[in-house]
């Protein structure tokens, strides 16, 4: 892999659901078999490529093989993975750093959805314990 190629699916470039809709894309399967073949729900894959779930180990590890790349690869860009795309193009400077914005904002969403849930859970056991 060329330096062009590596940066493609960087962690700076790609993240996690990228990553994995791009192994799935040239593994040629969609979305609903390999969710089938690893059974999850659609949405729950669906989730996963959009970054706002998160598979377990388990389905890490089989998320690699049957994907032909590496779960480090998968995780962080690094490893035995693909090569960027044939008509892959520079992204202007703007442009990667409006990508990267999306992405820290993305995962703030993700980290106050799980606290909502914590604060949820615990709410209602203590109006439980009033009722």
């Amino acid at each position: 892999m060329t330096e062009t190629d590596t940066d493609w699916y960087s962690p700076e470039a790609a993240t996690f659901g990228d990553r994995l809709a791009g192994a799935r894309e040239a593994a040629g399967l969609s979305q609903k078999d390999l969710a089938k073949s690893l059974g999850v729900k659609l949405a729950t894959l669906v989730s996963w490529e959009n970054d706002t779930g998160e598979p377990r180990a388990n389905r890490l590890q089989m998320l690699a093989g049957m994907l032909g790349v590496s779960l480090g690869w998968l995780m962080t860009g690094q490893g035995d993975g693909l090569n960027a795309p044939d008509d892959a193009t520079e992204m202007p400077a703007d442009v990667t750093a409006l990508m990267q914005e999306m992405r820290r904002l993305r995962a703030q969403m993700v980290q106050t959805l799980d606290k909502m849930g914590h604060v949820e859970k615990q709410l209602q056991t203590a109006l439980r314990r009033i009722i």
